[in-house]
């Protein structure tokens, strides 16, 4: 799929079901996989995704530092919902890097480093070792300003075609969504390298 192609692709997706983007993704690629970090809203991306292919190998990448309430609403839905989890960590430990660095303020020369090491660097290697060609995403407008320039569909630099089946969503929407399918939400989430709720997370590729 060339660039040229998004506009539209991203047109004729604007309002078709999650289910049915999400098919229709599939067909255009033979490596898909799910990327998660078990935030809030995260279970309907994984509940879409795994009611058209149960198989997607689902990548989390673990920082280290989630809530005890993010783990076990982790283990609760890797169970519900069947998910292949491919689970990547830092190749520090979590006690180790709190001895010697900490949590860097968002200003410090080491927030960098911490940044690489427990968020970057995993996820590089998840995807240099699964080489996806359609990476789907719970990403949503109105998250960040680096996402408001998104749309359901972006092409990555090394031509991976990010998917976002809820792009449009609501929070409000999504609630609905989760009660209709009696999904489980889970508020108390932490990601270290953020700080502020909009900063956005750096994964890309």
């Amino acid at each position: 799929m060339s660039e040229d192609q998004l506009p539209i692709w991203n047109a004729q997706l604007r309002g078709i079901p999650p289910q049915e983007i999400i098919a229709w993704a599939i067909q255009h690629g033979s490596r898909p996989v799910v990327t998660t970090n078990f935030r809030p809203y995260e279970v309907a991306i994984l509940h879409v995704v795994t009611d058209v292919d149960v198989n997607i190998p689902i990548i989390w990448c673990d920082t280290g530092y989630n809530t005890p309430q993010t783990y076990k609403h982790a283990e609760e839905l890797i169970s519900e919902l069947e998910l292949d989890i491919k689970l990547y960590v830092p190749k520090q430990t979590t006690s180790h890097r709190n001895a010697v660095m900490g949590i860097p303020d968002i200003e410090s020369p080491l927030h960098k480093v911490f940044t690489e090491q427990v968020k970057l660097e995993p996820f590089r290697r998840a995807m240099e070792e699964h080489k996806p060609d359609v990476w789907f995403t719970n990403l949503r407008k109105g998250q960040t300003a680096h996402r408001d320039s998104l749309d359901i569909l972006s092409l990555g630099k090394n031509g991976v075609l990010k998917v976002s089946p809820f792009y449009n969503w609501s929070d409000a929407q999504l609630d609905e969504y989760l009660a209709v399918h009696n999904l489980p939400n889970e508020h108390k989430y932490f990601d270290p390298t953020k700080v502020l709720e909009n900063r956005e997370c750096g994964l890309h590729i």
